[in-house]
């Protein structure tokens, strides 16, 4: 799994609204991490104290498996911007780079030869041969955007998951601005 090409949005205009609910002068709000917006970030799904969470906007590069990609589209939150397409280019990947470590090299093998053969007769079904033969850890790359609260729910659902990328990924989500204080909180 790899991440790049990250930004962050309104992390310091969403950390002000925050106060907006207690304030009565909006312009004496600030950016400052208070326990109190420590406390809203942190509080329980469905309190709907941590909606500010939903400013904080993420877009970042990701690369995972197949598998992990199955798994992530589960979040309503996250919107694929762009991402690499098996449908469109499995017959021209350098198939040794697209999977990872956990794909046995005889597989690797297989997918090559019906790639040559899809390529030298073009027929659909050694297409769909191709297609549907490929393994759960063949890797792709997305361009993904999401926000701060929907990463508190993917990091409390996944940080101590089976898939070593979930770990990762959580792993990741814990080195963003604010994000021990804002989406780890107690939990990591």
């Amino acid at each position: 799994m790899k991440i790049e090409n990250v930004r962050v949005y309104d992390l310091e205009e969403s950390i002000k609204a925050s106060k907006y609910p207690m304030s009565v002068d909006t312009d004496k709000c600030n950016s400052d991490i208070t326990d109190m917006v420590k406390k809203l970030a942190q509080s329980p799904k469905g309190e709907a104290h941590d909606q500010f969470l939903s400013g904080i906007r993420v877009a970042f590069d990701l690369t995972c498996s197949n598998k992990m990609w199955v798994e992530l589209e589960r979040y309503r939150f996250i919107t694929f911007v762009s991402s690499q397409s098996t449908m469109h280019r499995i017959s021209k990947f350098d198939l040794s780079k697209q999977y990872n470590q956990y794909v046995d090299p005889r597989i690797i093998d297989v997918m090559e030869e019906l790639k040559d053969t899809y390529n030298q007769t073009h027929d659909p079904y050694d297409y769909l041969k191709l297609l549907y033969s490929n393994p759960a850890g063949f890797e792709l790359t997305a361009r993904l955007t999401t926000n701060y609260r929907c990463l508190k729910g993917v990091y409390s659902q996944r940080r101590n998951h089976k898939l070593p990328e979930w770990r990762s990924l959580c792993k990741w989500i814990e080195t963003l601005p604010y994000g021990e204080g804002l989406i780890v909180g107690s939990e990591g």
